[in-house]
């Protein structure tokens, strides 16, 4: 049997299967250290290099969109809030989401990065923000080759690092920033709490990164997706006894304590506990022009998947 190759990231969500704890049923799985992962998801999406891969959710919906042979598995290994996505410059004259209407507006590494598709989902459905009024000024290009980005997209600042732009005259940014200045600040105060609002009143807990594998794959073995899908599960469970023991905890373990003791499960897996997140992600994709048409939930994932949980 050979091996499949698998590119994921290392979470304490991962852990129990890279360290060998959780063992897929009739499965070999091929672990490739790919550091960032960003980086594998662009090298999958360009080169379908790996048989299973994690990957962003807009850059799976894009390269879905134009016709990679990938499918999904209703597995989430990153999510996160967004409101705190979205940095200004004190000294710009922007002081609310209202005022970036008209102005230039960076966007960190790629405009279909999936974190600056919702921090951009949220300006326009939660603050009112006109999102077609602003130019949106990548750092870098797009793991999907073929993408055409919308005419207010300029590319023209492509390698310059965000923490310049938004020091140089750029008023504001989107994205996972980290800058080291006092003039930069986060545009929506106590951004943690704005994102367990939004959550309360909306239902969505927003996803990141998704699993796909090759139609190719799945193809050769129907079970697979269904058998993946169990393995993280199992090591969920593991991870998740790991958080209620409350020892030798990282900052990432101490976030998703927080997020649990408001969403419940800090990472559900499954479609049925995930659509109202999946339908917002892909309507968000649909209004900013990232994909042309609308998937249902069930058009995204393996078959043999829409009904685990």
């Amino acid at each position: 049997m050979r091996p499949l190759t698998i590119a994921i990231g290392n979470y304490g969500l991962t852990k129990p299967l890279k360290d060998g704890s959780v063992q897929p049923d009739g499965l070999k799985l091929e672990y490739i250290t790919v550091d960032p992962i960003v980086a594998a998801m662009r090298r999958m999406a360009r080169g379908l290099e790996f048989d299973v891969c994690e990957m962003a959710f807009t850059t799976y919906l894009c390269a879905k969109a134009y016709g990679m042979p990938i499918t999904a598995i209703p597995v989430f290994l990153t999510r996160n809030f967004h409101h705190g996505a979205i940095f200004y410059n004190v000294n710009s004259g922007v002081n609310k989401p209202k005022d970036l209407e008209g102005r230039t507006v960076a966007v960190n590494r790629g405009y279909t990065v999936t974190t600056g598709l919702w921090a951009r989902g949220i300006l326009q459905t939660e603050y009112g923000v006109d999102l077609n009024s602003i130019t949106w000024a990548p750092t870098g290009d797009e793991h999907v080759a073929e993408y055409k980005a919308p005419p207010n997209v300029d590319y023209s600042h492509s390698g310059t690092p965000i923490a310049d732009l938004l020091l140089s005259g750029i008023p504001a940014a989107v994205g996972d920033i980290r800058v080291d200045s006092p003039q930069i600040q986060r545009l929506i105060p106590d951004a943690r709490n704005a994102g367990f609002a939004y959550f309360r009143k909306t239902g969505v807990y927003p996803i990141n990164h998704t699993l796909v594998a090759k139609d190719s794959v799945l193809k050769a073995d129907s079970g697979l997706a269904q058998e993946l899908f169990r393995a993280f599960q199992a090591a969920k469970t593991i991870y998740l006894a790991h958080l209620d023991a409350g020892e030798n905890l990282s900052p990432a373990d101490e976030t998703a304590i927080a997020v649990k003791q408001v969403v419940g499960d800090p990472f559900p897996f499954g479609i049925g506990a995930n659509r109202k997140a999946i339908e917002t992600i892909v309507e968000f994709s649909i209004d900013q022009q990232i994909i042309p048409t609308k998937f249902s939930p069930e058009e995204l994932f393996a078959p043999g998947t829409l009904n685990l949980k």
